[in-house]
């Protein structure tokens, strides 16, 4: 039973700190998500634009009547005659019968503008998100480096020494304890230089994620990851299928279709209802009411405008009316006839760069791959080449034990050495932005490239 209970107080006393770090650290993904939440340019546009989408549900108003009220009181005082008040009210409705599709073309191209204007949101997003994640990576190298610069600094520090001792017991030259402290001045600048670089560097990401300090950064820059990459026709496939450009150009396209059948379709006459109920008389109660009924059809064309209008009215008890009219305008915008020419044009010019733009992005996603490729093999060769670096400083260092070479050139071959080190962290630091690189052109998230090679690997053996 103690036992237990010890265990239970362990459990209570460690979970928030273990549930601490858990929310204190960071990912990729995780850098991506508050860099868009604290964005005060995406808020202000996702703003705008559900402010878009509000006014364009708005617009189903135009397929129901519309209502209008009048009240009007005419008084008239005359010297000579009988004075006058006539006091009018009235209701009018007028509804839309038929149009030829104008509003609904008009509510579906307005759906698409509003559509792209999502899809530039989110590609909006997407950079907001990598401008994070680039520095994520900035700041893992450059910790990185400066680990190695200053473990270097270590080793060099304790070269001098050894060579002081060497100095003071006559077995080296004053001139090579020189030339040591300078190349320790010189690790000292560039440590000095990279500590500021970097505190720069933390800074610029704290303020893109939104937060006063950064938590802990849980991803690191392994140089002995094996990556997975997908083939490059299945890179190329995905990339025309969900490329963020070939996206949009689809969307242009579906819109300058709409256009163009819009265009087509603006000869076609529209068909309106009107109806007239009123009140009137020379004092309440009122006691006169009339009522009228009406149609009306719009004929328009660049080289003709007809307006016909039928209407019946009856006002009770013995008066009745009805009134026929006629409006016609020769060549109203003779102009605007070539504006279906102009909108098959267009359509005809998106469809070609439709066309080109999806041949190049298949091209530059199988590059991205070869990328990849490229940046994996000089990370291999840069880890080859300090493997043997680090084999060259061991014999070094027996040759200086044999006395064939001075303590200063060991200083200078582990100053080499530390270079190549560093090339290895710049080189897997490179192979990430490629493989970042080809995520985005590709429209994955951060880590999910693996996942896709693995399953096409998958599809490919069944």
């Amino acid at each position: 039973m103690q036992k237990i209970l010890v265990i239970l107080i362990l459990c209570c006393l460690l979970y928030p700190v273990l549930y601490a770090n858990e929310a204190d650290s960071l990912t990729f993904a995780q850098a991506g998500q508050l860099a868009v939440a604290a964005s005060a340019d995406l808020r202000h546009a996702r703003t705008s634009q559900s402010l878009m989408e509000g006014a364009w549900s708005w617009g189903l108003r135009a397929y129901f009547p519309r209502m209008g009220i009048t009240v009007s009181e005419n008084d008239r005082l005359q010297q000579i005659g009988t004075d006058s008040f006539v006091k009018n009210y009235g209701i009018s409705l007028e509804q839309l019968v038929w149009d030829g599709g104008r509003i609904s073309m008009s509510r579906k191209l307005e759906r698409m503008e509003l559509d792209i204007a999502s899809s530039r949101l989110n590609r909006m997003a997407g950079e907001i998100a990598e401008s994070a994640i680039a520095a994520y990576r900035n700041v893992l190298s450059s910790r990185t480096i400066l680990e190695i610069r200053n473990s270097a600094y270590v080793v060099l520090e304790e070269q001098r020494r050894i060579l002081n001792e060497e100095v003071n017991l006559g077995l080296a030259l004053a001139v090579d304890l020189a030339s040591a402290d300078m190349n320790l001045a010189d690790a000292r600048i560039d440590i000095y230089s990279l500590q500021l670089d970097l505190a720069e560097m933390e800074k610029q990401f704290a303020e893109i994620l939104g937060l006063e300090s950064l938590p802990i950064l849980i991803e690191s820059v392994d140089i002995n990851r094996q990556i997975v990459l997908p083939v490059a026709s299945a890179a190329a496939a995905l990339a025309r299928e969900q490329n963020p450009d070939l996206v949009e150009a689809r969307f242009s396209i579906t819109k300058k279709q709409a256009e163009l059948r819009y265009i087509s379709n603006s000869w076609i006459p529209t068909l309106r209802l009107t109806g007239n109920f009123g009140l009137s008389g020379q004092r309440y109660p009122l006691t006169r009411h009339n009522w009228s009924v009406g149609l009306s059809i719009d004929f328009s064309t660049p080289w003709i405008q007809n307006q016909v209008g039928v209407q019946a009215s009856w006002e009770p008890p013995h008066d009745r009316g009805a009134i026929v009219q006629n409006s016609l305008t020769p060549l109203p915008d003779p102009a605007s006839s070539f504006s279906r020419e102009q909108a098959a044009l267009s359509l005809a010019l998106e469809q070609e760069k439709y066309i080109v733009i999806h041949e190049r992005i298949g091209r530059m996603a199988a590059t991205a791959v070869e990328k990849c490729i490229f940046a994996n093999q000089k990370l291999i060769l840069s880890i080859e080449a300090a493997t043997l670096g680090n084999e060259r400083c061991r014999i070094e260092e027996i040759r200086l034990n044999l006395g064939h070479i001075t303590r200063l050139r060991l200083m200078e071959v582990l100053i080499e050495q530390t270079q190549r080190e560093i090339a290895v962290v710049q080189a897997a630091t490179s192979l990430l932005e490629a493989e970042r690189e080809l995520e985005r052109f590709l429209d994955l998230e951060p880590g999910e490239l693996a996942e896709f090679a693995t399953a096409i690997s998958s599809q490919r053996r069944d």
